[in-house]
């Protein structure tokens, strides 16, 4: 079970992410924009789905790699946090709508200021990894 969540949360972004750069290069503003999760967070670790909060924090460390290698060549790269969305994942008691959490991640997928690279966002707002 571990194992195949890092393959999809982390590695399986990694993997997309390295075919997309060749493509992200020939274009003016390329963006790579990860979606994360606050259970990735170094800073507040609990005890809540080990798995899944491994695969996030691999997928925040691998965005910060992305980001340093890619910087120079005008990619930003960043990871997201949509919150606990009322989705299949979710459920229905959590406390914001899928729009919601999606907003962030269009923000930084068209939007966000190029130059903001190798950040964990929530709600256009930088926090804590």
């Amino acid at each position: 079970m571990v194992a195949r969540t890092i393959a999809t949360n982390a590695l399986g972004a990694l993997r997309v992410s390295q075919a997309f750069v060749p493509h992200l290069l020939k274009s003016p503003a390329g963006r790579i924009v990860n979606i994360s999760s606050g259970a990735g967070q170094l800073n507040d670790m609990g005890t809540w789905s080990p798995a899944y909060a491994a695969s996030k924090t691999s997928l925040n460390a691998i965005t910060c790699l992305l980001a340093a290698a890619l910087k120079d060549k005008g990619i930003a790269v960043n990871s997201v946090c949509p919150g606990w969305c009322r989705t299949e994942m979710g459920g229905p008691n959590a406390p914001r709508s899928a729009e919601e959490g999606a907003a962030g991640i269009v923000w930084l997928a068209a939007d966000a200021p190029q130059k903001e690279t190798g950040l964990f966002w929530r709600d256009r707002e930088v926090i804590a990894w």
